[in-house]
């Protein structure tokens, strides 16, 4: 029900403009712990380098993470689907300009590189997320443009 609710119009309308703030609340009140978010998808808090400004940009998003189940991830799988809206998200372009940025995951910073993934690379990647979170689907079915994936790999 929640993956049927996701992925459609209205949730795209509306969950820009509350889901992150109540990710940033819950983030800042657990002191980096958990996000509200992360009780439907693991969730991390990328710190990356405005593409225009050079500011600090803080941003609440849900991740594929990579490697073995038990063990900490040795990468993370950004999909910047933006809800299936027609613009690529902010934090994508920021990545794009600057690809060292900071992530907090479960209480913890990890200084990471980002790299938009290519070719083969992101056909495996996509179809991991697809299979991971299947409203992803239903988002690039929507829009015309290519949902960039972004890997983080720690530095």
């Amino acid at each position: 029900m929640v993956q049927r609710v996701s992925s459609t119009r209205t949730f795209a309308r509306v969950a820009p403009h509350c889901v992150p703030a109540l990710d940033r609340a819950v983030h800042r009140l657990t002191g980096g712990r958990t996000l509200l978010s992360a009780r439907l998808l693991p969730g991390l808090v990328l710190t990356s380098t405005g593409a225009r400004t050079g500011l600090p940009r803080r941003t609440p998003l849900a991740c594929v993470p990579e490697g073995p189940r038990a063990a900490p991830p040795v990468a993370w799988v950004l999909v910047g689907s933006n809800f299936g809206r027609p613009g690529h998200p902010a934090w994508s372009a920021n990545l794009l300009a600057h690809p060292e940025a900071e992530i907090s995951w479960r209480g913890r910073d990890v200084p990471v590189r980002a790299r938009l993934l290519r070719g083969a690379e992101r056909e495996a990647a996509w179809a991991e997320a697809v299979a991971f979170w299947p409203p992803y689907a239903r988002y690039q079915a929507r829009v015309e443009r290519e949902i960039r994936l972004f890997r983080l790999e720690r530095r």
